[in-house]
């Protein structure tokens, strides 16, 4: 991750300098071209004052009498002159090289142009001419200045502003790697307390700094460190919670069993058929125990249902094949049922389990020749019984894992069978609650989406993508009048 940190630092200092030095590039061309064309404007400017006021001062002819540079030109060696006459004769006063006159001064002799601003080489120089009419018609007096000057200014400036760029560009880069390397600080210390974290194995939340971008992702990380603790907290409780719960089962079935060996060993008193067949009917109901108690366990473990066993399902179709799973075994209750039917998409074994669960919790805890009343509507399955109800304090823990009240540590059941309740509920996009009955008992109500508000949960909901063929069609639904055996489930009410 240092490596990591190092290589970004890098990057960001890289890209900084380059920024920086396409900026000062574009700076140092643009001032470069602004003064150049300023001292060009600046020079014409002068070149054209210099001529018109020469043209005022003296006569052509008469200069070319004299062969003098006039006075305004004296002193400026830089300055050469040219004349212009009818004929078409060029004359150059002075000994230098040949100024080269073409078409644009005689234009400007003839009187077809004002004046005329143009550069020219003589005798490897540059100069820049201006040309403008005498006051004798045919005339004009031609005006040149060496550029060389100007070219040395630009050259000097060009030196400084290259100076100037390539410090800045270095000052630009030492600059991008210090605000690189503090900036990226915070994140260092991160990567730190997040590597010592997998290093230890603890826990515990880090210590956040700022409420900047990295100060964020130090509190989603504390997010998800506090939801990783909760997660392997449940898995160190589930584990306990199923030891201690195998315990006791495994416990008397080993009591049993070496019971059993010793009596039919050589020399041992036989036990009387009674007792006998009563130690084998403890064994197998022992050994119930621990399958039902291993499929609950299975069941909670699973997070994602196979996607094959989600189809249409008619939720009184289910409680129809719970209830008559849970009258086989709760033959001295009375259960007054009322179902409407309820359309939803949803994993029909885990349904079954779920209401199956309900219905065993309700049966166990109602007294003898009781009623348990099941009501289905809207997609609400309320099941009441007549039981001695749950403790307000108690309904909060009622579905946790392996929570059992004190009055129920004597009866079967292993603790899981409303947590799976709740757990099924959730993967349909329901919930399920725990309230008091009219009848004095327990009420326990499972709500899950039907209909319209099953098609609101979205096309793909937590049981995975549904099938693409039509639900089937409205009307009575034929249910089965014997449903398929099924081992027993027993429910886990506290």
């Amino acid at each position: 991750m240092s490596r990591l940190l190092r290589s970004l630092a890098g990057r960001v200092t890289l890209l900084t300098t380059i920024a920086v030095g396409l900026a000062v590039a574009f700076v140092a061309a643009g001032a470069f071209m602004t003064v150049r064309v300023q001292m060009q404007s600046t020079l014409d400017n002068s070149l054209l004052d210099r001529a018109q006021q020469a043209t005022r001062t003296s006569a052509l002819s008469q200069l070319s009498t004299d062969l003098k540079i006039p006075s305004w030109a004296l002193g400026a060696g830089d300055i050469r002159v040219a004349f212009v006459y009818p004929d078409g004769k060029v004359l150059t006063p002075d000994q230098g090289p040949r100024l080269y006159i073409g078409e644009p001064e005689f234009a400007v002799a003839q009187g077809k142009r004002a004046y005329n601003i143009r550069t020219i080489a003589a005798g490897g120089t540059d100069y820049r001419v201006a040309s403008v009419p005498a006051a004798t018609p045919g005339e004009a007096l031609v005006v040149a200045q060496s550029l060389e000057p100007q070219k040395q200014v630009l050259a000097r400036l060009g030196v400084v502003l290259l100076l100037v760029g390539l410090l800045g560009v270095a000052a630009a880069g030492v600059s991008g790697w210090a605000v690189a390397r503090n900036g990226l600080r915070p994140v260092r210390r991160l990567t730190v307390e997040v590597e010592a974290i997998a290093r230890t194995e603890d826990l515990t939340p880090i210590e956040v700094h700022g409420d900047d971008e990295v100060g964020r992702l130090a509190a989603a990380f504390n997010e998800m460190l506090r939801a990783l603790a909760a997660s392997r907290d449940r898995q160190r409780q589930l584990v306990a919670d199923a030891g201690h719960e195998l315990r006791t089962p495994l416990t008397s079935l080993r009591t049993n069993i070496e019971l059993l060996t010793q009596v039919d060993s050589p020399g041992a008193e036989a036990l009387p058929a009674g007792a006998r067949t009563e130690l084998l009917d403890d064994v197998r109901a022992q050994i119930e125990e621990l399958t039902t108690l291993i499929g609950d366990l299975m069941e909670l473990s699973r997070h994602e249902p196979a996607a094959h066993l989600v189809a249409p399902v008619d939720l009184a179709d289910v409680v129809d094949q719970a209830l008559a799973r849970v009258r086989r075994r709760a033959a001295g209750l009375v259960f007054d049922v009322d179902l409407e039917p309820a359309e939803l998409v949803g994993d029909a074994a885990a349904l079954e389990r779920a209401v199956t669960n309900l219905l065993d919790n309700a049966a166990k805890w109602s007294p003898a020749g009781g009623t348990v009343t099941v009501r289905l509507a809207d997609g609400t399955l309320t099941v009441d019984d007549e039981g001695p109800g749950i403790a307000g304090e108690d309904r909060d823990r009622v579905f946790d894992r392996f929570w059992r009240a004190d009055e129920s540590r004597g009866m079967p059941g292993s603790g899981l069978g409303l947590s799976i309740v709740r757990q099924v509920a959730e993967r349909h996009a329901g919930r399920v609650d725990v309230e008091e009955s009219p009848a004095g008992g327990a009420r326990l109500v499972l709500a899950l989406p039907v209909g319209a508000a099953a098609a609101a949960a979205g096309p793909a909901g937590p049981l995975g993508p549904r099938p693409t063929s039509p639900p089937p069609a409205a009307g009575p639904t034929a249910r089965p009048a014997t449903p398929p055996p099924a081992p027993p489930t027993t429910g886990g009410r506290p």
